[in-house]
Parts: structure tokens; C-alpha cells; sequence
């Protein structure tokens, strides 16, 4: 049985990462299996089945002030996710090591404990 039933856009998930297993991440889901991801000019659109013309992702949890350096393009396939830190600058995720296999997912975040002035449960 799967710790999860769906990720969606906007989650937050534990993964191993890809470049070593023995390790653990925590990063933000972007984009979904099957989607196109474009990262331009610090902008994210995103291209799927209902938005083939694709859209620009909003990202309301980010600081207005944090950009999203780099360029890439992806196309996803059915058991791979692009995931980044809000931390763009600094993050090391999709944007440099790839998409993220679905098998690397333990879980998804439900509750963050730290700092205290920012608990909150999902």
C-alpha cells in the first residue's frame, strides 16, 4: 500500500534522493506525471491534457521577492515529478539533478513543526 494516494501540485513531499538514496529531501511538487514543464525568465508554465497552450504556475506559498532562476525544459513521463524547494536560489532539485520517480517517494508533508511561529498543519 502506497504512504499516499495522490501528490498534487502544491504538496510537499519526502523523497530519497536521487543521487543518494541514503539520503532525504523535502521539496514541493511543480509538476504532475505526463506534463510538460518549462522554466524560463523565472517564470514555470506548465502544458497538460486540460491546458495543451499550457499556463503559468502560481505560486501563492513563495515570497513575493523569491525568483526562480534557470532554464529548463522537461516532459515527464507516467511515474515522474518535478519538484523544487521554495528556497529557489539555493534549492538543489529537479532543476539540476532531473525529475524525481514516484518510487522515490516516501510520502507527503501533512504538518510543519518548525519554526514555531510557522506550524501548521496540511
Amino acid at each position: 500500500m502506497e504512504p499516499f494516494k495522490k501528490l498534487e501540485r502544491g504538496d510537499v513531499a519526502v523523497f530519497r534522493y536521487p543521487k543518494n538514496p541514503s539520503q532525504f529531501f523535502i521539496k514541493r511538487i511543480i509538476a504532475l506525471p505526463g506534463e510538460r514543464i518549462e522554466i524560463k525568465d523565472g517564470r514555470i508554465k506548465i502544458y497538460n491534457s486540460e491546458n495543451p497552450n499550457g499556463f503559468v504556475l502560481e505560486e501563492n506559498y513563495l515570497s513575493p521577492s523569491e525568483e526562480t532562476p534557470g532554464e529548463v525544459i522537461f516532459n515527464l513521463t507516467d511515474n515522474q515529478y518535478f519538484v523544487m524547494g521554495d528556497n529557489r536560489k539555493y534549492s538543489s532539485d529537479s532543476r539540476s539533478w532531473g525529475p524525481l520517480l514516484k518510487d522515490d517517494i516516501i510520502g507527503k508533508v501533512l504538518l510543519r513543526a518548525w519554526p514555531l511561529s510557522r506550524a501548521k498543519i496540511f
